[in-house]
């Protein structure tokens, strides 16, 4: 079932707000007190989609920049525990991941590694699909154990993902949109990509919510090229 985010939007902003107002929250944006998000932060928001390719060619459609108050958002729901965040970040991908789900393609997140789990207690691929009024399949698990991805160069984060990840069950050519939180080089979704191709499926898109500046690329820039 695929509920709304836009028309429900406003109530849940107002419940994260007077949650955020009893906890004496400040802005994840800007830091200004006694909101979960401030107005000119919330402008921040609007999506702004953007696309990266990853060494396997995969092409990733990103709605946000991974810089200024989204960066400083995205950090808060990652790091600190900021779970209210996901509602205001999944509303940003909800066009397409709706748009997916209409024609038939099941949105699958890239999993959440076990040690990145305990810490949390949360997904936030998930979070995020939530957020956008979607269903997301959890067809993929954690494979292997990784070592943490921040520092490594491309080479080193595609050899560092291999076998990270695995499938809980075979496909039967279903249609799959991958959801990731943040890409980087993209070693991950290529890796997620490659395993569920040869459990059966195809990929056919994949949707961040936001991409490291140095990696993505306008939505129309024609040096980026689909994957064949």
């Amino acid at each position: 079932m695929i509920s709304h985010p836009l028309a429900r939007g406003a109530l849940h902003d107002i419940v994260d707000e007077l949650a955020a107002l009893l906890l004496a929250a400040s802005c994840a944006g800007c830091a200004k007190p006694g909101a979960l998000l401030c107005a000119v932060c919330r402008r921040q928001l609007t999506p702004s989609p953007t696309q990266t390719v990853t060494p396997d060619g995969l092409v990733v459609r990103a709605a946000l920049a991974f810089d200024g108050v989204a960066a400083r958002c995205i950090r808060r729901l990652k790091g600190e525990g900021e779970t209210l965040l996901a509602r205001p970040l999944g509303r940003t991908l909800a066009e397409p991941l709706v748009a997916e789900v209409v024609s038939g393609v099941l949105i699958v997140p890239v999993p959440t590694s076990r040690s990145a789990f305990r810490q949390r207690g949360y997904r936030v691929p998930e979070l995020l699909a939530r957020g956008a009024g979607v269903r997301a399949s959890r067809i993929l698990v954690p494979g292997a154990t990784k070592a943490d991805q921040r520092g490594l160069d491309v080479r080193e984060r595609r050899a560092n993902v291999s076998g990270s990840i695995r499938t809980r069950r075979r496909g039967e050519g279903q249609r799959i949109a991958l959801l990731d939180d943040v890409v980087t080089t993209g070693a991950t979704l290529d890796e997620a990509a490659r395993v569920l191709t040869e459990a059966g499926f195809e990929v056919v898109s994949a949707i961040a919510l936001a991409a490291t500046p140095r990696h993505r690329r306008l939505i129309g820039d024609s040096s980026a090229t689909r994957r064949k």
